[in-house]
């Protein structure tokens, strides 16, 4: 539906410059959204590509492996949105403070990502609200060091922003004054809370362009509304595990997620953008679904490999396949802690996991060494290879 610019006009200084800067109205639409024919099916499509992710618990033996890796895959993928260039395994080899070649300022932004994660889904879990406090505590963990450490981490901004262009006056988009900022976030704020039978899905589509289009912040703005997604669904009670990252799809589409972004302000076609987002969620949830399956695949095919070369003597391997499912990429110490063998025992049945091609040392040498799951890593790592 074309209901025209969502907002209005405000002149305000950015610099020397004057600029026509953009303030929402507070949603819902108004009008109020047309949720029929195509848009209907496509939510109805979303929703049960949802709840089936939402069952992925049944499908993996322990979920919090699954969990852990894919945090970081969405980590790797939202920062690559702004220009990171680190891998899934630069990540992991940086959280075994191991990165070589590997620019650090990139790494720690992705790694600053999963504690921003990590944080907002604990305090939830605390019975803390989804309010402007916690989202203001997550953008401080975002950017407590590196890149934008100097950006304002944990306030609203208290400057003029812009989208686009060198300078202002020829930006893209300009969000709204930094006066304007706090009035608007709290009127998203009760929209997130607001009591009106609107489909969960939808409430966090249309929240999510709004985030967006506040720009509250100096910096991180793109990787925290991403994340809020996430977070609005978990609140909900939607999903009961953070599984549902859009960064893959918005990266392969970006420039249509873009310009969807852009055209919701201009024209005021919610709809249009909703039937991108939903699509979205169909896809990256069904997509979720296939990776924990084609894991599950992998992790049997390999214990059963292990149980079959090895025989009566493969607990130890096992074990460190175990270690491996956990942490795909691991030190020998950290084996150790994992499964509790002594140094040698965990030395020998990596050895046997390497010789057998499941495990892969990835350093050369022959202390401090390093080893990666390799079928579990490339499962995981698709979509986040860096050109």
């Amino acid at each position: 539906m074309q209901r025209g610019e969502i907002g209005r006009y405000e002149i305000t200084s950015a610099g020397s410059e004057q600029v026509r800067a953009f303030v929402p109205l507070p949603l819902p639409p108004n009008p109020p959204l047309t949720l029929d024919g195509s848009l209907q099916r496509t939510l109805e499509a979303a929703t049960l590509a949802l709840g089936r992710l939402d069952a992925i618990s049944t499908l993996l033996p322990d979920e919090t492996i699954f969990l852990y890796t894919y945090v970081r895959k969405e980590a790797v993928l939202s920062s690559q949105i702004e220009g990171t260039q680190s891998t899934l395994s630069d990540l992991l080899l940086f959280e075994l403070e191991e990165a070589p070649g590997v620019p650090v300022e990139d790494v720690v932004e992705v790694s600053n990502y999963v504690a921003a994660l990590n944080h907002g889904l604990h305090r939830l879990e605390e019975d803390f609200p989804l309010s402007n406090r916690l989202i203001r505590e997550i953008h401080r963990v975002l950017l407590s060091r590196g890149r934008g450490s100097d950006k304002a981490p944990g306030e609203f901004r208290r400057l003029q922003n812009w989208i686009g262009g060198a300078r202002p006056g020829d930006a893209e988009f300009v969000p709204p004054p930094h006066t304007a900022v706090p009035d608007c976030m709290t009127a998203l704020e009760r929209f997130y809370h607001a009591d009106d039978g609107m489909p969960f899905l939808i409430r966090a589509g249309l929240a999510h362009v709004q985030f967006e289009t506040i720009h509250p912040f100096l910096d991180g703005n793109g990787r925290v509304g991403r994340l809020l997604i996430t977070l609005l669904l978990c609140n909900a009670g939607v999903l009961r595990q953070p599984l549902l990252y859009l960064s893959l799809y918005f990266k392969q589409r970006r420039s249509e997620y873009y310009d969807l972004l852009n055209r919701v302000r201009r024209t005021g076609d919610w709809e249009e953008w909703l039937a991108f987002f939903l699509e979205g969620v169909r896809v990256t949830a069904e997509g979720a679904v296939t990776t924990s399956r084609r894991l599950v695949d992998v992790f049997a095919s390999d214990r059963a490999a292990i149980e079959r070369q090895i025989g009566r003597r493969a607990g130890s391997a096992i074990r460190v396949h175990d270690a491996l499912k956990a942490r795909p990429v691991v030190s020998l110490p950290q084996v150790c802690v994992q499964t509790s063998l002594s140094f040698p025992a965990a030395s020998a049945a990596m050895q046997s996991l390497v010789e057998q091609g499941i495990a892969r040392e990835l350093t050369g040498r022959t202390r401090n060494r390093k080893f990666a799951y390799d079928s579990y890593l490339s499962i995981l790592a698709e979509g986040t290879e860096v050109p």
